[in-house]
């Protein structure tokens, strides 16, 4: 095994989790709306999608398939879409919340859970860019195609429920009413802008 280039790797893979993003945000918001079980739900939704988006990246390298430039940008776009969609839907809710109804709101069922952690991760542009630009780049780090790319991915999902552990226990220590509707606020402008970013560089690109 190449230990540079797997150390390499798990780096990049920790500081790509680590950064704020959809994922993140989706996350902080669930543990601070819905409880520490409901996100660590979301943490395997999402990485159900990562798990996915390693699957098509392994294709893509055994195929030499060429990734079509402008179908890359449609699918971030939608994406974007979607995260916008969500993310208008929990400031709807934080808002119309008063702070100390954050507790009854909470409990509402919809927020978070397996399948919008699955659709947000699906859909992040980041990782989506990463596992098929980026992730065959690591593909050497054993000799055996199969063996790097179970160890790839294990190192993902290590990594990548650890961080989101982090993230879940820290909303769990600081967990208020007060502070989880300002959370909630926080997280939603968060992926308001994540998705508007992400909505006018692929316009752009599309636009080219």
């Amino acid at each position: 095994m190449n230990t540079a280039l797997t150390a390499t790797y798990a780096l990049t893979v920790l500081l790509l989790i680590a950064t704020p993003g959809p994922v993140v945000a989706l996350i902080v918001n669930t543990a601070a709306a819905s409880g520490s079980r409901k996100a660590m739900f979301t943490a395997v939704g999402t990485n159900w999608a990562s798990l996915v988006l390693i699957g098509a990246a392994a294709w893509i390298i055994l195929t030499s398939a060429a990734i079509d430039k402008a179908w890359l940008s449609v699918m971030s776009l939608l994406g974007c879409l979607f995260i916008g969609y969500i993310a208008v839907g929990t400031l709807k809710e934080a808002l119309q919340a008063p702070a100390q109804d954050t507790a009854s709101h909470a409990a509402k069922p919809g927020r978070g859970g397996l399948l919008q952690g699955f659709m947000v991760g699906i859909s992040n542009p980041k990782d989506i860019i990463f596992f098929i630009a980026f992730f065959p780049q690591f593909i050497q780090i054993t000799e055996s195609f199969g063996k790097s790319m179970v160890v790839l991915s294990l190192l993902w999902v290590a990594i990548d429920f650890a961080v989101l552990s982090l993230y879940i226990f820290a909303i769990g220590k600081i967990a208020s009413q007060r502070s989880n509707r300002v959370i909630s606020l926080a997280s939603g402008v968060a992926l308001l802008l994540i998705a508007a970013g992400g909505l006018l560089y692929n316009l752009k690109e599309l636009a080219a």
